[in-house]
């Protein structure tokens, strides 16, 4: 049930899927800002939604709005992101949440000074399947975390205008998809890594089209993450233990993870949620956390992962035009 109004900055893909999981929770938005007019004037149409703002601005200073989805072109994120949290909103924001770690952390400590919740929109830290792995981990039976293997390989049309291939819109494999797959490593592993060695190959536009990225913690315990934007690969994650590993397909929306136990070689099929759902997830965890019932939106595992990110494109050299 949605307790909170909440307002999308953005009517692309992701807003719709987020207007209709509003619907499936028996809720619907209360309002739509968008940089075209017409564009949100369509979509509020297309979901009932009773307010469309004539300029993006006056989204912040609605005071009904309490919540704020933004899922525009990333480096266009910390601009929204001063103004939402300044004016006292709390903000859901389509990944990746910030173009680099120094972004994120003026938007980390706007949020604490303005006393609102902060949050990317990260589908695997709300998916059921991996909270119910997270229990059988924890419970011993695997034994200690060996290594992690990620693969995300995208078929992107070879066009240079594309935004996945566009500097100026931020574009590059790390931010889009790299973000998934390093999210999931975060997810498992004890603490971020403190070692990453990687390698890169650049696409025309000098965005990074293919990535082999390699990652170890204190534990030790290791990790190996291949990305790409034209080049198909299954969105597949293997995490070994010492008594068996987890394979997990479709993982940024992941339903259903496959144990095989090392010992006897037997496989149990572990399923969980649906891959539907995975925005309807995202929004009852905020709405908890803005509650404050329950805080699991793991803004610490976003706030590592974009360590990560910056700390990886600082290696190869590569800089957007915002960081230039």
């Amino acid at each position: 049930m949605i307790e909170y109004r909440w307002a999308t900055l953005g009517c692309g893909v992701i807003a719709n899927q987020l207007a209709q999981a509003m619907e499936e929770q028996g809720g619907k938005l209360y309002s739509v800002a968008n940089r075209t007019h017409e564009k949100a004037i369509a979509f509020a149409q297309k979901y009932g939604i009773e307010k469309v703002y004539d300029r993006i601005e006056d989204v912040f200073e609605d005071e009904n709005v309490d919540i704020i989805y933004i899922s525009t072109p990333h480096n266009t994120h910390i601009e929204y992101l001063r103004k939402a949290l300044n004016a006292g909103k709390h903000v859901l924001c389509e990944k990746s949440i910030t173009l680099n770690a120094q972004e994120l952390e003026e938007a980390v400590a706007l949020a604490k000074k303005n006393h609102v919740i902060l949050a990317e929109a990260m589908t695997i830290y709300h998916m059921p399947v991996y909270k119910k792995l997270e229990e059988i981990i924890s419970s011993g039976v695997l034994g200690p975390l060996m290594l992690i293997q990620m693969n995300f390989g995208s078929y992107k049309d070879y066009d240079m205008t594309n935004r996945f291939f566009s500097r100026s819109l931020a574009g590059g494999a790390m931010l889009d998809i790299g973000v998934y797959a390093l999210s999931f490593v975060r997810w498992f592993m004890t603490s971020k890594p403190d070692q990453i060695v990687s390698q890169v190959k650049y696409a025309p536009t000098g965005v990074d089209e293919q990535a082999g990225i390699l990652l170890k913690n204190k534990e030790e315990e290791m990790a190996t993450v291949i990305l790409s934007l034209h080049a198909k690969q299954p969105k597949r994650g293997t995490i070994a233990f010492d008594k068996g590993y987890i394979e997990i397909y479709e993982y940024p929306r992941g339903e259903e993870a496959v144990i095989t136990y090392t010992a006897d070689g037997h496989r149990e099929t572990i399923k969980e949620g649906s891959t539907d759902l995975a925005l309807s997830y995202e929004v009852l965890d905020m709405e908890k956390a803005v509650s404050g019932k329950e805080d699991s939106m793991h803004l610490d595992y976003t706030v590592d992962v974009m360590d990560m990110m910056t700390q990886i494109r600082k290696d190869w050299g590569m800089k957007y035009p915002e960081e230039e």
